[in-house]
């Protein structure tokens, strides 16, 4: 056996295998051998098929399954061997028509296209510089959501007049060109938040409204087409074919949720007995409940500032030529638009990977079987939480979190994301990091 590599350029390379009957018969033999001692064929008893019937009738099957069976294991120990960084998997070069016998007597020749990764230094030192940002809560932010969790244990109310914010209960009916009810047209009972009304002008003409007010309005500008379809109660198909979107609105009802009174009681219910007295001490923790969940805000805009600067320091090629057949070979249903239309995206990808994988390899870090366990069994809970299950027990989210691992795809993107956190916790030790602090509003001016 004889394995070599010759480049074609930088990026590209072939590798060469040639095996001689002397390396793959003993394999087929003890090939056949095994198959003999499991076949169930008529006129022989089970275990007991003569190797010599097995091998003039499925000899050249084993043969060619085993050939390639050591082609790809000798290719993938060659390339390990040779500390060779490919891209994608090895592709039999398509220009090889060679016919063979298969007869056990052949010297086979295969040729393989592999792609090359770049050579490239990190793009990150102790001399790298990015803003670490502590977002601090501004008060409109904080109303907000003081205002959200007062709503959340207020009472609903039916107020004479509306105010923004208010939902109306109302009959609408589609009106045609001559502002008469459409023949035809749409005509039901519906309820229409305010708070979701875009346009300033009509959301101006609904508040003050009172019980039996009419108005006309143009729902194609008061709401986005997927509120027009909730409203009306019709896909997003009819919404976007809808004959005319002038309707006559007839006011119902007003429904109003007002906000909880700032009582000990509130308090209680919200944070537990004693925790909060006065309002002073509720906007103090709404502030840190707030400043909390915006650290997670704060770390996806580091992550992404190393991402970008990475991206914009890192200059290589990659074989593109190679990386579309490759795609192409390993996803036989993707058409040729497709592939183009997806190709960049790929490419910056496997490039942020190659400057991933760069750092793990010259940092020698690993990621462990428990830190993707964790990762599984956060995503375990948050889902749990999420439709109202209560937390587990630590025993029931591990083997929920092990019996999740067991997906191969899921394992594999959890392991990514392990790799992806484990690169950037190592990145946050290594560059410096100058701290700001910066209010939630003029954080989202940020680029």
């Amino acid at each position: 056996m004889n394995i070599t590599h010759q480049n074609t350029d930088a990026l590209n390379a072939v590798i060469t295998v040639e095996l001689s009957p002397e390396d793959y018969n003993p394999p087929v033999d003890k090939a056949i051998k095994e198959q003999a001692k499991k076949a169930k064929l008529p006129g022989f008893r089970p275990g007991l098929v003569p190797t010599s019937h097995i091998r003039r009738t499925y000899g050249k099957a084993i043969l060619f399954d085993e050939v390639n069976r050591i082609v790809n294991d000798k290719i993938g120990e060659y390339i390990d061997g040779q500390k060779l960084e490919v891209l994608g998997q090895p592709l039999p070069k398509e220009d090889d028509n060679i016919d063979y016998n298969w007869d056990f007597n052949d010297t086979f020749s295969f040729n393989y296209e592999i792609g090359l990764a770049p050579e490239f230094e990190s793009p990150f030192s102790e001399k790298s510089k990015f803003t670490q940002y502590i977002i601090k809560a501004d008060e409109k932010t904080l109303e907000e959501r003081m205002k959200s969790l007062r709503r959340s244990y207020g009472k609903m109310t039916n107020p004479e007049i509306s105010e923004d914010g208010d939902v109306l209960y109302a009959d609408l009916t589609q009106l045609g060109t001559d502002q008469q009810p459409l023949e035809n047209g749409i005509h039901k009972a519906i309820s229409l938040r305010l708070d979701l009304v875009e346009d300033k002008k009509i959301k101006k003409s609904l508040i003050g409204l009172q019980k039996d007010s009419e108005l006309v309005i143009d729902l194609a500008k008061a709401l986005k087409q997927q509120d027009i379809s909730r409203v009306l109660g019709i896909s997003d198909e009819e919404a976007g074919a809808l004959e005319t979107t002038e309707f006559k609105l007839e006011v119902k009802n007003i429904n109003r949720l007002e906000e909880a009174d700032l009582t000990e009681d509130f308090y209680t219910k919200l944070f537990g007995a004693g925790a909060v007295t006065n309002e002073e001490e509720f906007k103090a923790k709404v502030r840190e409940e707030v400043e909390g969940m915006l650290e997670q805000n704060a770390e996806q805009k580091l992550q992404n500032d190393i991402y970008t600067e990475g991206m914009e320091k890192v200059k290589v090629d990659l074989p593109e030529d190679f990386l579309k057949r490759w795609l192409k070979a390993t996803n036989p249903e993707i058409g040729e638009a497709e592939l183009e239309e997806g190709f960049a995206d790929f490419l910056k990808n496997l490039k942020w990977t190659l400057i991933e994988n760069q750092i793990i390899r010259t940092n020698d870090l690993q990621v462990k079987y428990e830190e993707v366990l964790e990762i599984a069994k956060g995503r375990i809970a948050a889902q749990l939480r999420m439709y109202g299950q209560g937390e587990p027990s630590e025993k029931e989210l591990a083997q929920y979190a092990m019996q999740l691992l067991q997906d191969k795809e899921q394992a594999n993107r959890l392991f990514e994301e392990a790799k992806a956190l484990k690169v950037f916790d190592h990145l946050k030790k290594l560059v410096k990091l100058q701290s700001k602090e910066i209010e939630y509003n003029k954080f989202l001016e940020l680029k």
